[in-house]
């Protein structure tokens, strides 16, 4: 299992059509049930690892820096784009991780459409 408590970023990797990984680093969330946990990460609907999710739902996540230097090993998800109750949870879990910096990125980028991606381990 991925040990995420303390960590501001994980890398993401996506993959586009032909197989290829694409590498990104995001803040994320957790958010743990009975039926395991979920990691939320905010983008926009014109961003390319929201496209290629949509095309293809394998990624792989690894704790890191802001960077996207891996800190630990990857491992295998499935990510989905979350429901709009979720989207809403995921947003006040952000703020309150993030705080000030979260609140700044939003009042600045606020013309976009935001989505969460919901990755659960595989």
């Amino acid at each position: 299992m991925l040990h995420l408590a303390g960590e501001k970023y994980i890398n993401l990797e996506t993959y586009r059509k032909n197989g290829r990984g694409v590498r990104t680093p995001v803040w994320f969330v957790e958010s743990s049930s009975d039926d395991g946990s979920i990691l939320y990460v905010r983008t926009s609907d014109d961003t390319g690892k929201y496209k290629r999710i949509r095309n293809n739902p394998s990624v792989q996540v690894a704790p890191c820096d802001m960077r996207g230097s891996v800190k630990d090993k990857w491992v295998k998800g499935e990510a989905r784009i979350a429901s709009e109750e979720e989207k809403l949870k995921a947003f006040k879990m952000l703020e309150k991780k993030y705080g000030i910096i979260y609140k700044m990125t939003r009042m600045f980028m606020s013309r976009k459409n935001y989505v969460v991606i919901a990755i659960r381990f595989t």
